[in-house]
């Protein structure tokens, strides 16, 4: 019989078996069989017909015959069948099967002879003998149908339904498609018939049961032998016993009542049944079939397992990155449409960039700071230098589609085009690209800047005019603490994060050089996809961007200004073993060595005297780095690096709405969060666990003096003495001995004007600002 899609499950107690007779008159039983006979007659008649001049029934003229059996599909031959593809990590790890349809095709001598003669002989025992029709069983058909009184027996030959399977392969999962290639019409049976006549001209039997074998339905979702054979039994398909692949074949029928887990009853009768017909055929002995018929169902079932869901690790999120990127990168494809059909048809090996060393280390930071539970989440993301391999994608909340279990399919590493969410406020993490772009234009590593506590934000020149300060009253810019009174120069006021030292500086530098600084290092939107606007606000951290993105930055940074695009592939090969084409990182200089030298000094001092002083690793190697705390305390990061890892790390509400203050996070209470005290540690935690063992590496820099004390203004409020700052609020790291401000108090957060981003013209003010929110 032909294999069934799947159905509604039948009652237990259907074994297969000949039915016994209905009740009835002889001549019911004469009525039943003439029914049946005329139909069977007739596709005979038909099909040897169709070398005759006409079929006038359905409009099929011996010129239309020759002519569509020269032009058989070569899908008819060689089946484009939906395969699992498998995601493995960089030392080739297993991170999720996906499929469309759980199947993995075989060659025939991967196939085990007992499941090919077990198929054969209770579909169609005949199949080596015979042509492309049954005449023979054609008629065994009628006659058993005129006994039995209804149409229970079918005679469609193995050839036949193989056909059938590969219109319904095809149609996928348009239902409509599945229902038309389903339908017993006569038309449609006179075109299978025409297929499987060409099919036996221009393949071998073998072939023919070979393409059978790996496109037939199995149930649970399991599509060709092997498939069914791990589903069932958790072996492959050539390990299999006499009654392992008998099970399997009676299964085809209907899989639905022969259903192994479901109705086990049902399936032995049906298995012994099989079992029957192959000693009947003689491809057993009759001590193998007692044996086999004796042995119990024996499952091994596993559910099917697919897609990213499936993860472990907490990789999840990365493996629907890469779905991501298959689905969207050119080199997969010149459309959309192609792309999907790679993906969907499946049958891929693809070795991706994720160390599963650095992403074990990376969940395990943003999970034991960070509870599932908590309001807040956090989200890492690690990149290799100068290549643009991603090797780690974390976040707290675990990938999946239950809320009740606080499960998201939101990536909150990467923007929303790749399955992110809208981005988040980067704080002060934004500074150091615009002391890009001044060292770059040739400004002084000790530049210094009057950073006043408080200013009115100044005219600034844009790419294409000039932004005004049009607000009444003007909009200001302060300083985090009341202490901040320059002047300063670069190194300290990175240091310590002086918002108004940045503002003049921008001002000097111009939008236009910070914004195309910017598209150097990948930053050309923001995560939501929207274009951001020149406004002064842009420094202070204003664009909504994702963990992938400021991981990009950093890790240019430490690649001595090497920008690389993000690689998450390494290679992919097909199930034949032939080898795709991946995307390559395109790498560029978006900086020189020099500039970047003494960006990474001016960086360093961030984590030895500034913001970021406690948050130096186990094995004292050099890191450098910037906090960054939004307004109202958001979202908080810490952005860090070494010569061989950069890593991004942000702490926050998913939706951006979380205000960090007098809150609870992995079991910790915090007055208010700022980027060394919340991010950090978990930035700290990860590396230290991802570098560990590892060569300790110099960071590339050059000497900038430290700057002379800086003299205040007349009437001024001095800074105060660094060694009687006041204590951290609960919750942030005791200062380090000697490294001056404790981290996380002297600087990183801001309070934002009102109307400094969106919509601006180049003129005004450019709307107001977004608070933050992803």
């Amino acid at each position: 019989m032909a294999p069934k899609r799947p159905q509604a499950p039948q009652p237990p107690g259907n074994t297969g078996a000949p039915r016994r007779k209905s009740s009835g008159s002889p001549l019911d039983h004469v009525g039943n069989g003439v029914k049946f006979l005329g139909v069977s007659v007739l596709s005979g008649v038909l099909l040897a017909g169709l070398t005759l001049p006409a079929v006038g029934a359905i409009g099929l003229t011996a010129k239309d015959t020759a002519e569509s059996f020269d032009n058989i599909p070569d899908d008819f031959k060689t089946p484009p069948l939906t395969q699992a593809t498998q995601i493995f990590d960089a030392k080739g790890g297993l991170i999720a099967k996906v499929y469309e349809r759980d199947r993995t095709v075989l060659t025939a001598d991967q196939m085990s002879p007992l499941m090919r003669h077990a198929q054969v002989d209770i579909e169609d025992a005949r199949f080596y003998e015979h042509g492309a029709v049954d005449l023979k069983g054609v008629l065994r058909a009628v006659g058993k149908n005129a006994e039995s009184g209804t149409a229970s027996q079918g005679a469609s030959t193995l050839t036949q339904q193989y056909v059938k399977n590969v219109n319904v392969e095809k149609a996928g999962d348009d239902q409509a498609a599945v229902l038309e290639a389903q339908r017993k019409t006569l038309g449609r049976k006179i075109q299978e018939l025409k297929v499987a006549i060409k099919l036996e001209e221009d393949l071998t039997k073998d072939q023919i049961l070979t393409n059978y074998l790996n496109i037939t339905f199995y149930g649970h979702q399991a599509y060709g032998v092997e498939a069914a054979s791990q589903r069932y039994f958790s072996k492959s398909n050539k390990d299999l016993t006499v009654a392992e692949a008998a099970t399997l074949a009676g299964i085809v029928q209907n899989p639905s009542s022969y259903d192994p887990v479901r109705y086990p009853d049902n399936t032995v009768k049906r298995r012994n049944v099989v079992i029957d017909k192959m000693l009947e055929n003689k491809h057993i002995t009759a001590d193998q079939a007692k044996e086999a018929k004796a042995a119990p169902l024996g499952l091994k079932f596993k559910d099917p397992q697919n897609g990213c869901i499936t993860a472990q690790a907490g990789m999840g999120f990365f493996c629907d990155y890469v779905r991501h990127v298959v689905k969207q990168d050119p080199a997969f494809g010149k459309s959309a449409e192609e792309r999907k059909k790679l993906w969907d048809t499946g049958g891929l090996n693809i070795y991706t960039t994720l160390d599963p060393d650095k992403q074990a280390a990376a969940q395990n930071a943003v999970t034991k700071n960070v509870n599932v539970t908590d309001q807040v989440s956090a989200a890492a993301t690690m990149m290799e230098p100068g290549t643009g391999k991603i090797l780690a994608m974390a976040q707290t909340r675990p990938y999946g589609l239950d809320q009740n279990k606080n499960q998201t399919v939101v990536n909150l590493n990467v923007d929303a085009s790749m399955g992110g969410g809208n981005g988040f406020q980067t704080g002060s993490t934004f500074k150091p690209i615009l002391a890009a772009a001044a060292l770059e234009s040739g400004m002084s590593n000790t530049q210094a800047f009057p950073s006043q506590n408080k200013i009115e934000y100044p005219q600034m020149t844009t790419c294409s005019g000039t932004w005004k300060n049009t607000d009444k009253p003007k909009a200001t810019v302060k300083n985090e603490q009341d202490s901040e009174v320059g002047p300063y120069e670069l190194k300290e006021a990175m240091a310590r994060s002086v918002n108004t030292y940045f503002v003049q500086m921008e001002q000097q530098v111009g939008l236009c050089s910070m914004k195309q600084m910017a598209n150097k290092l990948g930053i050309t939107q923001s995560a939501k996809g929207d274009q951001f606007q020149e406004v002064p606000s842009m420094v202070l951290g204003t664009l909504e961007l994702s963990p992938l993105t400021m991981a990009n930055v950093y890790a240019t940074f430490a690649a001595r200004g090497k920008y690389c695009t993000p690689v998450a592939i390494n290679k992919i090969t097909t199930v034949d073993g032939k080898e795709l084409k991946v995307p390559q990182s395109q790498c560029s200089q978006a900086f020189s060595e020099q500039t970047a030298d003494s960006l990474n000094a001016v960086l360093l001092n961030v984590t030895e005297k500034g913001t970021a002083a406690a948050l130096g690793l186990d094995d004292g190697r050099k890191i450098a780095g910037k906090t960054g705390t939004t307004d109202e305390k958001r979202a908080a990061w810490f952005d860090g690096y070494t010569p061989s890892l950069a890593t991004a790390v942000w702490l926050g509400g998913p939706a951006g709405g979380v205000k960090m203050k007098n809150i609870n996070i992995g079991g910790k209470h915090f007055d208010e969060v700022f980027g060394a005290t919340g991010p950090g540690p978990i930035w700290q935690m990860a590396m230290n666990q991802a570098l560990k063992g590892t060569p300790l590496e110099p960071i590339q820099t050059t000497n900038i003096p430290d700057p002379q004390p800086a003299t205040p203004p007349a009437n001024a409020t001095p800074p105060a003495d660094p060694n009687t700052q006041p204590q951290p609020p609960a919750g942030n790291p005791p200062p380090p001995p000697g490294n001056g401000n404790p981290g996380g108090v002297i600087g990183g957060g801001f309070t934002l004007p009102p109307g400094l981003i969106g919509g601006g013209n180049g003129n005004g003010n450019g709307g107001k600002h977004g608070g933050g929110n992803g």
